[in-house]
């Protein structure tokens, strides 16, 4: 599939799940506690770089756009409405980040979407906390492949984005974009374009530091993954209690 389709496809998946949300309350609400969950965790699990230069704005940026819980409809619907025409509207070298996010959204909302069903229909004691109900969730979809490719999709994102710093001229190309993007209804898209480019641009004025900052995120995720799937379950729920109260 060429871009447009490949944003299509996932678009199109991503709405299918919303759909079946709003036809479902329970499962709306289920959905919603799991991705208010897992931004707690993320932002547990960094709030070291949340906290310090220079990883506190590509670190935020992650939080914010790829594991926050807010409402991502708008910026979806923009996506469905620039994919015939991303590469005429947007710079080149922005495609192939745009495609890399469209695709990242669809596979991290049907992790969600699964995440949600099952967290609704599992019987627990009515005195289970938020994090033995979330490791118990995860152990009962267990979808490690989808898990692996979600991180591995999570760092090929920060690495399209890490390239975008590298093009001459893209920032204020980017900047520039601010009119006609919006003038085209696609303000959502060009901000996440332009915040992504500048809380990079920034880190990556030092060499290597891009690369670390993905290296911490790839060993600090890949970690979790094997707490998650691997480790006594009460164990990890422990961990994730521990995790969740130092960041308090």
């Amino acid at each position: 599939m060429d871009a447009s389709q490949k944003i299509r496809h996932a678009v199109s998946q991503v709405a299918k799940q919303r759909e079946r949300c709003l036809e479902d309350p329970v499962l709306k609400q289920a959905v919603t506690a799991v991705k208010r969950f897992q931004a707690r965790r993320f932002a547990a699990t960094y709030a070291d770089l949340l906290a310090s230069e220079p990883y506190c704005q590509p670190a935020r940026f992650f939080l914010d756009e790829l594991y926050g819980a807010r409402d991502f409809s708008l910026r979806d619907l923009q996506f469905a409405r620039i994919a015939g025409a991303l590469q005429r509207i947007f710079p080149r070298e922005a495609s192939a980040t745009a495609v890399a996010l469209a695709e990242l959204h669809a596979l991290s909302e049907q992790l969600d979407f699964s995440m949600g069903q099952t967290w609704s229909q599992l019987k627990v004691a009515p005195n289970t906390s938020d994090t033995a109900r979330y490791v118990a969730t995860w152990r009962a979809v267990d979808h490690r492949t989808a898990r692996n490719a979600q991180l591995r999709a999570v760092l090929a994102l920060g690495r399209e984005i890490e390239k975008l710093t590298q093009t001459k001229g893209l920032g204020l190309m980017l900047k520039m974009m601010r009119g006609p993007a919006a003038a085209a209804g696609l303000g959502e898209l060009q901000s996440f374009l332009e915040s992504g480019f500048e809380k990079f641009w920034a880190m990556s004025k030092k060499k290597g530091l891009a690369t670390e900052f993905l290296n911490i995120i790839e060993r600090r995720e890949s970690s979790w993954l094997q707490q998650l799937f691997d480790a006594d379950p009460v164990a990890c729920a422990t961990k994730l209690e521990i995790t969740l109260g130092q960041a308090r």
